[in-house]
């Protein structure tokens, strides 16, 4: 009998920086499979008519794809991860001396910046002129930096969503003697990236990204296409006009 599938957050963490390691996933498997997702669509509103907007305007323009969002409750135990230490002894041994802690934790970063690219500095900016009275041939491009939140893969079965964390929230239960948390509810809140929301992504998450935003976009359609081979004959007949 094949083992439940669980869904799952990746993201992607410094591998090393001046030691060279490339970037390794950061994968949070889920310890329960929430029972309720909640997945919702925002319409995008038309495109700002210009001062004199041209005749033949459509009804339907639309300046890209509706917005998608999920959020779902997880639901985390430190006693039934000890409870499997024959099939995690890692996981038993970190649940035992730290309860819920480390799980919260990885979820808590995501919500973090990290430093985008090796140096963390994107785009330049010419420097003031100094106190000292330097003139303006003496400025010099100065990098600003600029720090973007994770991307993650929302992993639920056949589908696989690019995302990024808007919304998290705690709920500790329980606690051990050292007042590590045992228990924990965490409410979830993803917002799906768009296309060109998926630009702007850099590093060893950009192209995983978006292959997953036109996987799952492709899932979708086949999907589309296999329920309209299924229902088009008999949705046909209700209709009050011939086709």
């Amino acid at each position: 009998m094949a083992g439940l599938l669980k869904g799952a957050l990746i993201s992607f963490t410094s591998g090393g920086g001046a030691l060279g390691m490339e970037p390794v996933p950061d994968v949070i498997v889920f310890q329960f499979n929430p029972e309720t997702i909640s997945h919702s669509w925002t319409e995008l509103g038309s495109p700002q008519p210009a001062e004199d907007p041209p005749t033949n305007a459509s009804p339907l323009a639309t300046p890209g794809v509706p917005g998608e969002t999920l959020s779902f409750t997880l639901m985390l135990d430190s006693n039934q991860t000890i409870a499997d230490w024959e099939t995690n002894l890692p996981g038993a041994g970190l649940a035992e001396l730290d309860g819920v802690s480390g799980q919260l934790a990885s979820l808590e970063l995501l919500q973090f910046p990290s430093s985008s690219g090796d140096s963390g500095l994107v785009g330049q900016v010419s420097a003031a002129q100094g106190a000292a009275g330097l003139g303006a041939s003496s400025c010099q491009d100065v990098p600003v930096p600029v720090s973007q939140v994770p991307v993650v893969l929302f992993s639920w079965g056949k589908e696989l969503y690019p995302v990024r964390v808007t919304a998290l929230s705690v709920n500790k239960k329980l606690f051990d003697r050292l007042l590590n948390p045992t228990q924990a509810e965490v409410q979830i809140g993803l917002t799906i990236l768009t296309p060109d929301e998926l630009l702007a992504v850099e590093g060893p998450m950009a192209k995983l990204a978006s292959m997953a935003y036109k996987y799952n976009q492709g899932l979708r359609e086949a999907r589309a296409v296999a329920n309209l081979a299924q229902v088009t004959e008999s949705a046909l007949g209700m209709l009050p006009i011939p086709f």
